[in-house]
């Protein structure tokens, strides 16, 4: 690893930025006093909490605060320029084809009613790297298989809506590195991203630092991805930096203890994260429920989960899509194909994959917002399908979904409060006083202050929005949560938090979870059995242990290999 320091001339050097957002009572300061310098061809990540200010210090660098954030101190220094001080048609010559951007949020980022391959183009042509209709087009197609995208000839004519959500980010990452740009800030660059796939990026991001000269700025949670990828480590709690210094040195032995609680709390450290956590002495990340958490880890692992009839049963599922080829021609794309599988009442099944697989295809046919090609899925007992308006109501109540992208299911109008407490309305849970307080409760059971409420989706970080779903999803007290990526978006501390209250309710109220996520260290914590899926089919299936200490396929050894920071030693 080179000594970037020893560079004459930084890249980018901010000096005391502060930045605020102005709300009706005044200036709310969301960063404060941050200094960070980033070197050519070095890679640096800023880790830290959903609210910690990383993102808006990111925002900030190219001057893309959302609402009415704005830099109210500091400088920003690139290339000998103050990016604070210019005008807008400065900061257009700046943006994309010197510093890229790839933002956290890959649906709110992709226009819903143009092509993917449009949006492409669009990048393309805007930052000049091409030139003539034909050259564009082609070098469109570059940018989508360099993102790891397949087929992007025929990727090109499709709508963000017909990616999943890993498909989605990679197509921002390559709209985000079209340019080639000097400097490359990923905000949470592979969080819908499948491990495999995201080793594939990351190394793309680290061919592009090697040859072109290229530094990257990480914005993540992912200790693990920090540990791997960035040469420099910049920790952030409330606005503030509280430790810097090279990645590996913090991430073995911590100084501050912020960062000593991220280190404790990652679950990316390796695939047997329970065994390390339970010699932690301290309790200050997960508090009194961390015991309880870890008991019902240990009861899981030291007996067998007793037989019980099957509460969901899914025999031979089959999704074809087809999708348009040019003109009037078309051709087939299998989704799901002949998957079957059971689970058991109370018990917590996770299928996994990478992007593309199927998993989340199949969680929505279960769901009935998609609907079978061939095959039947039954729910305690009845087809679905079948059923009849009011089993179909009374179905919807029993099972709640909890998506990948929280921007994308949440509406934008409506407030915090309103979004939570909208099931209970519609399927009349309780009177308005009622509803009112189980809104109280719920903010409180997924750590969201009473104060949240009030405001609107925009004005909340990724993970805060990923809160308020989960929230919203637990408001009619379901019998079956269907959890798409649920603590994807999340950082360690509050994705050690909300998979302790999934734990705890499951087993106070006998939940039964559908797990579907690219995140195995997860899974270690909290699936009985796992399902893996690849180009649509179920390739293994098996409880938990067995498919982590003796997995039969070599495709899911190369996602258990893929695990990011897996054979780092961190807080050693």
């Amino acid at each position: 690893m080179s000594d970037h320091t020893s560079e004459a001339t930084p890249l980018l050097d901010i000096r005391d930025l502060h930045v605020g957002f102005q709300t009706k009572s005044g200036l709310v300061p969301a960063v404060r006093g941050v200094d960070l310098t980033i070197y050519p061809r070095q890679s640096v990540a800023i880790v830290g909490e959903s609210g910690s200010g990383k993102s808006t210090t990111a925002q900030a660098i190219i001057r893309l605060l959302p609402g009415t954030g704005r830099i109210t101190q500091g400088s920003i220094m690139f290339e000998g320029q103050d990016l604070a001080s210019l005008d807008a048609r400065q900061l257009r010559e700046v943006r994309g084809s010197q510093i890229g951007y790839v933002p956290q949020d890959p649906m709110s980022n992709l226009n819903p009613v143009l092509t993917v391959g449009y949006q492409v183009r669009e990048a393309v042509r805007e930052n000049k790297t091409a030139v003539g209709r034909a050259a564009v087009r082609a070098r469109a197609i570059d940018v989508l298989s360099e993102a790891g995208l397949p087929d992007p000839a025929d990727r090109m004519r499709q709508y963000p809506h017909q990616f999943s959500g890993g498909m989605r980010q990679r197509a921002l990452i390559g709209i985000g590195l079209s340019a080639r740009p000097k400097l490359l800030i990923a905000d949470e660059p592979t969080s819908a991203l499948d491990v495999t796939v995201q080793r594939q990026i990351l190394d793309h991001l680290g061919t592009l630092t090697d040859d072109f000269g290229t530094s990257v700025l990480f914005i993540t949670h992912d200790l693990g991805l920090a540990a791997e990828r960035a040469e420099h480590l910049v920790v952030m709690y409330r606005g503030r930096v509280v430790e810097s210094g090279p990645s590996q040195e913090i991430l073995a032995d911590p100084k501050h203890p912020y960062t000593r609680r991220l280190v404790s709390a990652a679950p990316s450290l390796a695939s047997r994260r329970m065994q390390a956590v339970r010699h932690h002495e301290s309790t200050e990340v997960f508090g009194d429920a961390e015991g309880q958490f870890l008991a019902r880890a240990e009861e899981r692992e030291a007996e067998a989960v007793e037989e019980k009839p099957d509460f969901i049963d899914i025999r031979n599922a089959r999704r074809v899509y087809k999708i348009r080829t040019g003109g009037l021609s078309s051709r087939e794309i299998v989704a799901v194909d002949d998957v079957s599988l059971s689970v058991a009442k109370g018990t917590t099944t996770a299928i996994v994959g990478e992007s593309g697989s199927g998993k989340s295809t199949l969680a929505k046919l279960f769901l009935q917002l998609e609907s079978l090609t061939s095959g039947e899925i039954r729910f305690d007992g009845k087809k679905l399908g079948a059923l009849n308006r009011a089993e179909e109501l009374a179905f919807r109540r029993r099972v709640q979904p909890v998506f990948q992208d929280p921007y994308g299911t949440l509406d934008p109008q409506y407030s915090v409060g309103d979004t939570i407490a909208e099931p209970m309305r519609v399927h009349r849970f309780g009177t308005a006083k009622e509803q009112s307080a189980r809104v109280t409760e719920l903010l409180e059971q997924v750590s969201l202050p009473n104060a949240v409420r009030e405001r609107y989706p925009s004005e909340l970080s990724g993970g805060q929005r990923q809160r308020v779903a989960i929230a919203r999803a637990l408001a009619l007290k379901p019998e079956v949560l269907v959890l798409d990526e649920a603590v994807s978006a999340l950082d360690v501390l509050v994705q050690g938090q909300i998979l302790n209250l999934l734990t705890e309710l499951q087993t106070e109220l006998d939940l039964t979870y559908l797990f579907i996520t690219h995140d195995l260290a997860v899974v270690r914590l909290v699936a009985d059995n796992v399902c893996v899926m690849r180009k649509g089919q179920l390739v293994e299936s098996a409880s938990t242990d067995e498919v982590f200490d003796n997995s039969r396929e070599d495709y899911t050894r190369e996602l258990l290999a893929a695990i990011p920071g897996a054979n780092f030693a961190f807080g050693a």
